[in-house]
């Protein structure tokens, strides 16, 4: 049955074509497929030059063939068996079969950047994140409709709860339900933009766009020769240079005014030759910067310019570029293969990418691709391009630039994820340098360096304007550099409290509350993050994050919004349960999401630390006229101690404040899609809620992943905050190395062996230490070393106890790693006896000794840094001095004195382990007697005189005598005197024989033999024998 179409999607569409403004069109239903060869058939009659081209975009199943040929075929023969009439045919197939369709999968979008379509169609809503959402609309040229299918709903309010593909990677294992709040806002947001019309698959307007109601036909001003203001301008301004060379060929390949004057501005620089400009150019996506800058680079080749250098984040930015360059050339008469040649990639990661074009018309010259942290390598140059600036680190910006000439190019909102530290930082430095330099030569000859701002604000694919790119920047907080307010007093960073944001009500899309979104946002955008609009979707929907700001004092009287200082986005980790942590280490993979709990684990294969509770600080954003001046500290300082429970004094009695997730769908679905009206939310939960009124998660730890600065380190590590894990392979864009901090927070559930600064952390940070040390000569060679040495954090200043205590261990120190020879060889440098790389091979051996605190030696810090650059990172002196921007000499003179330090050390250390190994007499010590010499002489005497005492009773002993006896008759002994008389002996001895035995006359003399030695040997026993004898011979 033949319906009559609504003339308000007839208007909508007219009027678009008519004002260069882009339509979109949301089809609820299983058949609105059908509806969008009506669509176009509309917009064919509106347009008045070919029919549209269409861009079609699916997840994965597009439910019909892409194939032309196969599609062709299959009609052939369906039309040779009959079963096909012509007259009858689908009109959907006949589309398919006679349209300029480009199918893209949403995985493949990015190879879509750069072309422009008349019509998009977006198919599988479930699949579309906020960057595919911008990227594919941006493709569409003014006029152009952009169509969003969606299967059959029973209400558009169960959009609110519908699982988005995005989901599955948001989910961890102890957060699983996710909250689908960015449809809602979405939803929300189509109801009122007013070229955004929501309709069933039969084109009946659903309520929700209840605002095309009062559409009229629109009438556009237009000349004679149907051009409207802007484009008679152009046209003026082309025919104005139509004869210059190089500027009219130039000019003619613009497509706005605002792009001809860019290039206008470029080409002045060029011909000024002085290579003393830099000339940035500033615009939204769309606007045609990098057209401007392939044309002026065209023009500089024209001019004569040699060497020419692009940089970008990655040569497929500057597809564009180069593509420009060429139609430059193309448009100055030179041709390819004759006059120029382009080199294409070969890497495979690059998609064949240009990245260099080489000239030779004139004299050799060349435009060359250079990597961005390469700016080390530039030589010669005379002109630098920087494409894309403000998604390069801002360091490495500021390196890039020098004497000659420098144009460089900026998105400052768009969904290629950008900061705007670019635009709030660098540009006005430069101005602000520019101004002072000009304003010192007013009457002298020009020095300094000249500074020009360009900005874009034109359109190339539709005019200006337009409600989609409103919306579309409103939805995704594209462009929210008007949202950041000026302060007008700043309060004193201890004033401030930290506020827990519900995100609910952030997301509900009220008035206030977007408000408020779109001013955190510009924190974000305005700091140094690079930002992309699936960021916001990740902030609304993710179950683990949590929103915290930074508030001054509050007047509740005054009903207005409180500034914001600083934005906190927080992801809660952790809580993973064992079986999954060895999981994961046996099977060498990382689940989405607990970033820091799978690192630690596969760091240190550890399959406890995963069970633990904690928070990772994914953002934080402080207020551009509010840097440095400590809310960043006083917001983590509040963060952690709010985690702790310090803030909160909650008992089990009281009741705990809970998000209450509010069900917006049961009262929808007893409505039909025709009646039901769409609004946001009412009996939301308060934005901001009060630490001390919200009970926090019970935590073990804070962590952060971020690009390792020196800045940046030096902020975290002021918070106690150690590493445990820095990437070893560099960032490709930034050259920055991730790197990962943690913080134990005061938790009774962890024992820890010995409480310190660190807590559990304690082992694992030196593990950590000792695997950086080793890395620092290879992998870390070219880390800054200022860097380096605070996250080594070793001691170089000891108190003399600590410098004269030798240990055992310092002594094998010695003996293990030094040999005598290196002794002397040491010895010999310290005496200015040998050159210094004679003891090149031993400073890495001290230097990893004394960073690991093993050589208590204090050094000052310029000392400490020269043994680190030599010592740890391998280092020449030439390295050194530029690094130190020291002379020569200087270095060598700080090295002397601390290898002097380093061998005045070891040697004391040596001679205390010989010392202690040498033999020693013995020292005889005089002490004084106890007793005096008159009580020791009176006692020897009393010794010596019971000693003769018992000498005399032993030899006048019965018993003793006895055996001196003459044992026989008295008789014989009278008669041998009287026999003998006469004749006595002169000796005065008789002998008379005797009767005993021989055994008994042997045994006589043996005992008295025996006596005699007794008594000689008590003393005395020669005096009273002799006395004895005496006797007897008188």
């Amino acid at each position: 049955m033949r319906k009559k179409v609504d003339d308000r999607i007839r208007a909508l569409i007219e009027n678009g074509v008519k004002l260069r403004h882009r339509s979109m069109f949301v089809i609820v239903g299983d058949k609105s497929r059908d509806q969008i060869v009506n669509l176009h058939y509309m917009l064919s009659k509106s347009v008045v030059k070919s029919r549209p081209s269409v861009l079609w975009c699916y997840k994965d199943k597009l439910e019909l063939s892409s194939h032309k040929k196969k599609r062709a075929k299959q009609i052939k023969k369906l039309l040779q068996r009959g079963l096909l009439d012509p007259e009858k045919v689908d009109p959907f197939s006949l589309f398919v079969e006679s349209g300029n369709i480009t199918y893209c999968l949403y995985k493949d979008s990015e190879r879509i950047l750069g072309n422009t379509f008349g019509m998009c169609i977006l198919q599988d809503f479930e699949a579309l994140t906020p960057n595919l959402l911008a990227r594919t609309i941006e493709t569409v040229e003014g006029g152009g409709l952009i169509v969003l299918l969606l299967r059959s709903l029973s209400s558009l309010s169960s959009l609110y709860t519908m699982v988005m593909d995005v989901h599955e990677r948001f989910r961890t294992e102890s957060h699983t339900q996710a909250v689908a709040r960015f449809n809602e806002r979405f939803l929300l947001s189509i109801a009122s933009c007013k070229a955004c019309v929501v309709m069933d698959d039969e084109l009946n307007i659903l309520p929700i766009s209840s605002h095309i109601r009062s559409i009229q036909p629109v009438t556009v001003l237009e000349d004679s020769e149907g051009l409207s203001e802007k484009e008679r301008e152009l046209k003026i301004l082309k025919e104005q240079f139509h004869d210059d060379l190089p500027v009219g060929p130039l000019i003619g390949k613009c497509f706005t005014m605002d792009q001809g004057k860019a290039v206008i501005t470029f080409l002045d620089a060029v011909l000024d030759k002085t290579l003393r400009s830099t000339v940035a150019l500033i615009a939204s996506r769309g606007r045609g910067k990098s057209a401007a800058l392939g044309l002026a680079v065209a023009g500089a080749v024209a001019t004569g310019y040699s060497n020419i250098f692009v940089t970008a984040p990655s040569p497929e930015n500057l597809k564009t570029l180069f593509e420009f360059v060429c139609k430059g050339l193309n448009a100055l008469e030179y041709k390819e293969h004759l006059h120029y040649d382009v080199v294409k990639s070969t890497d495979p990661d690059l998609k064949k990418a240009t990245i260099q074009i080489n000239v030779y018309k004139q004299h050799r010259q060349t435009i060359q691709y250079l990597k961005p942290h390469d700016h080390g390598k530039l030589s010669q140059v005379e002109l630098l391009v920087i494409d894309e600036a403000a998604a390069i680190p801002l360091p490495i910006v500021k390196s890039l630039l020098g004497p000659y000439l420098v144009f460089l190019s900026s998105t400052v909102n768009g969904y290629e994820g950008t900061g705007r530290s670019l635009s709030l930082k660098l540009l006005q430095q430069l101005e602000s340098q520019s101004q002072v330099t000009t304003g010192q030569t007013i009457d002298g000859p020009p020095s300094g360096r000249l500074f020009k701002k360009i900005e874009l604000n034109e359109s190339i694919r539709y005019a200006s304007g337009d409600p989609i790119e409103s919306w579309l920047n409103g939805l995704l907080c594209l462009d929210v550099a008007s949202y950041i307010p000026n302060i007008s007093r700043l309060p004193h960073p201890s004033e401030c409290e930290l506020y827990y944001v519900n995100r609910d009500t952030l997301f509900s899309y009220h008035k206030e509350s977007e408000i408020f979104l779109q001013r955190m946002m510009a924190l974000y955008v305005a700091s140094h993050y690079k930002n992309s609009p699936n960021d916001l979707q990740l902030m609304a929907d993710a179950p683990s994050h949590q929103l915290f700001v930074l508030l001054g004092p509050v007047d509740e009287s005054k009903n207005q919004l409180p500034d914001i200082l600083c934005v906190i986005q927080v992801s809660l980790e952790g809580q993973i349960s064992r079986k999954s942590a060895i999981k994961s280490l046996s099977e060498g993979h990382q689940p989405f999401g607990d970033q820091i709990p799978w690192k630690f684990c596969e760091q240190f294969q550890d399959n406890t630390f995963p069970s633990l509770s904690g928070a990772r600080i994914v953002r934080i954003a402080v207020h551009p006229s509010a840097l440095r001046l400590g809310y960043g500290s006083v917001a983590v300082e509040l963060l952690a101690r709010y985690y702790e429970g310090q803030l909160t004094h909650f008992t089990e009695a009281e009741v705990e404040f809970e998000e209450q997730n509010v069900k917006v769908t049961e009262a929808a679905e007893k409505v039909s899609l025709l009646e039901e009206n769409v609004m946001p939310r009412a009996n939301l939960p308060p934005l901001l809620v009060h630490l001390r009124e919200r009970r926090p998660e019970k935590l073990h730890y804070l962590g952060v992943s971020f690009g390792l600065t020196r800045d940046l380190f030096r902020f975290w590590r002021k918070h106690n905050f150690v590493p445990f894990y820095i990437g070893q392979i560099p960032s490709a864009v930034t050259g920055e190395h991730s790197c990962m901090v943690l913080k134990p927070l005061n938790n009774d559930e962890i024992e820890v062996s010995e409480p310190g600064q660190w807590g559990f952390l304690a082992p694992f940070y030196q593990d950590f230490k000792k695997r950086f040390s080793r890395l620092l000569g290879t992998t870390f060679r070219t880390l800054d070393y200022k860097l380096a040495m605070s996250m080594l954090a070793s001691k170089i200043s000891f108190s003399e106890q600590e410098t004269s205590a030798t240990t055992a261990e310092n002594s094998k120190l010695l003996k293990d790693l030094l040999s005598p020879y290196d002794m002397k060889r040491l010895e010999a440098y310290t005496n200015n006896h040998v050159d210094y790389h004679m003891i090149l091979d031993l400073v890495p051996i001290l230097a990893h000794q004394y960073f690991e605190e093993k050589l208590p030696v204090t050094l000052t810090p310029v000392q400490a840094s020269v043994l680190f650059c030599i010592g740890m990172q391998n280092q020449d002196i030439s390295y050194i001095k530029e690094e130190m921007k020291l002379e020569r000499e200087q270095i060598l003179s700080l090295f002397i004195k601390v290898m002097r330090r380093l061998y005045n050390y070891l040697y004391n250390i040596a001679a205390k382990e010989i010392d202690s190994t040498l033999p020693r007499l013995k020292e005889v010590s005089f002490v004084p007697h106890s007793k005096s010499v008159d009580e020791d002489l009176n006692e020897a005497a009393r010794e010596v005189m019971e000693k003769m005492k018992a000498g005399n009773e032993a030899m006048l002993d019965p018993e003793l005598l006895q055996q001196y006896a003459i044992e026989d008759k008295e008789g014989d002994f009278e008669k041998a005197l009287q026999n003998g008389a006469e004749k006595v002996p002169s000796s005065g001895l008789l002998s008379v024989k005797s009767n005993r035995p021989s055994s008994k006359k042997e045994k006589k003399p043996e005992s008295h033999k025996e006596s005699f030695n007794k008594n000689k040997r008590k003393g005395g026993g020669d005096k009273e024998r002799s006395k004895f004898h005496k006797k007897k011979r008188s």
